[in-house]
């Protein structure tokens, strides 16, 4: 662990807007069906590291000014990003609204905390990471009149790398969207030149609102759940479930494909040795999904030292795209949310059994395939399901996807040496992204107070030890 005390100094505070010649056609965009849920959640805090042994001088007056004016340029595309989130006074249509005058703030600091330390996947403290992402106020205030959307932090960490920290609310886009902006910019930012080209922007994104059918009339049953949820989280003024970080760490944790493949063998083996049938689906992410689930449950029930009770039920949520699973075409350059949500519900008793890999892997991968079929068969209980796993160290929730590739998003320095999402420390979620290093591979971020965090190494790595 660092032992150096950790100072943040904030060199600039600024405001970025797209160019002023920017032609913009639309001055608002209603919410879908598919944003609505996101209301309630707590903004999304990405963290991207990358190495760059040079001063803090070099960094200001070289790598500073090209990240804010590609950043300009990206915005003219992705011009939502940089406006606000508006509620209607009766709470029945709130809006995005955008003006030219809006902007993204934009902070840059430096930071004597150990580069190689934060990059590093073992357990760290999470008060180290906080300082390095900006913070955005959660979407439910009455006293607030609009939210901003999106905030970033570039922290320089002199002589070894700087990161690119990042608070967006999920109501002005899901994960694809999100990447496709923070790609846009990369690829402005590691051009030679910052010319608007065909070839730099291959797909423009589509602010067409009509594409997303609302065949199942949801967006009632959203906005009528979302006003209640409303209405209590603001009585309470955001200080319910408030988590304790002061002895709270965070660590990264690899499933390779060559874990995966055993663990499915170990699956398939003892589905054919007590005849029953297998698994419908046994991807990787439903692989990786259920040794984490299983692993998680037997760190909580250690923890507690508590007898398990047949009744007792334990839930695994996850996010499911949407862009592949509706009846209808989506372009994938469509702005906006386009996901639904899966939840799997089982006895902790059948998960600490001897057949708890099987019995999770086998309703995970049922899951999928049931929201493959029908995306919208659980759809009107999407916001209660959420609320119900939102912040619970009894069940768990997953962030983010494996199928972003978020490691490739290279701003003309090389690939990002480490990825974390911080707002799973405040969330108790678990986020998913592919493999920096391994093809194929998922790395798990995680958040525990410490004594939970090493009870869960023991069973997660001496259960991949195990494995034949």
């Amino acid at each position: 662990m660092s032992t150096i005390p950790f100072i943040l100094k904030v060199i600039e505070h600024c405001k970025i807007t797209p160019p002023i010649n920017t032609t913009q056609t639309v001055s608002s965009l209603p919410l879908t069906f598919f944003d609505i849920p996101w209301l309630l959640f707590s903004p999304s805090q990405p963290l991207f590291f990358y190495e760059f042994p040079h001063s803090i001088s070099h960094f200001t007056t070289t790598i500073v000014p090209k990240l804010k004016q590609s950043l300009s340029l990206t915005l003219q595309h992705y011009f939502p990003f940089s406006g606000t989130f508006v509620p209607s006074l009766d709470l029945t249509e709130p809006q995005l609204e955008f003006t030219l005058n809006n902007s993204v703030s934009f902070t840059v600091a430096e930071s004597n905390s150990d580069f190689e330390h934060l990059c590093s996947d073992y357990s760290r403290d999470v008060n180290e990471f906080h300082p390095l992402v900006p913070k955005l106020q959660q979407i439910f205030s009455f006293e607030v009149k609009e939210f901003p959307l999106l905030a970033i932090q570039i922290t320089s960490f002199p002589n070894y790398g700087f990161s690119i920290g990042l608070a967006f609310h999920h109501v002005v886009a899901d994960g694809r969207t999100f990447h496709n902006f923070i790609k846009t910019w990369s690829s402005y930012c590691s051009s030679s030149t910052f010319e608007d080209s065909s070839s730099l922007i291959k797909s423009l994104p589509l602010y067409d609102r009509s594409v997303i059918i609302d065949t199942n009339d949801l967006h009632e049953v959203f906005l009528k759940d979302w006003r209640k949820r409303r209405l209590v989280l603001n009585a309470k003024d955001s200080r319910e479930s408030k988590v304790d970080s002061s002895n709270m760490t965070r660590a990264t944790f690899l499933m390779s494909l060559t874990q995966m493949e055993k663990i499915k063998k170990i699956i398939v083996e003892s589905c054919k040795e007590k005849k029953t049938s297998q698994p419908l689906h046994l991807s990787s992410y439903v692989l990786t999904s259920a040794f984490l689930w299983i692993c998680l449950l037997k760190t909580q029930q250690e923890f507690i030292n508590e007898k398990v009770v047949c009744e007792d039920v334990t839930h695994f949520g996850f996010i499911a795209g949407g862009i592949t699973r509706l009846e209808y075409q989506v372009p994938k350059n469509y702005f906006g949310n386009c996901v639904g949500f899966g939840r799997v519900s089982l006895t902790k008793k059948d998960l600490l059994g001897e057949d708890g890999i099987v019995v999770a892997a086998k309703e995970i991968g049922s899951t999928i395939k049931k929201l493959d079929a029908s995306i919208f068969g659980e759809g009107k209980k999407w916001i209660l399901d959420w609320e119900m796993l939102h912040g619970s160290e009894e069940h768990v929730h997953v962030t983010w996807s494996p199928k972003l590739k978020l490691y490739e998003l290279n701003f003309g320095w090389g690939r990002p040496k480490k990825i974390e999402e911080v707002s799973i420390d405040f969330t108790r979620g678990v986020s998913f992204v592919e493999s920096r290093d391994f093809e194929g591979g998922i790395e798990i971020g995680l958040a525990l107070p410490k004594s939970k965090m090493d009870i869960f190494t023991f069973f997660f790595k001496n259960g991949l030890e195990d494995l034949p």
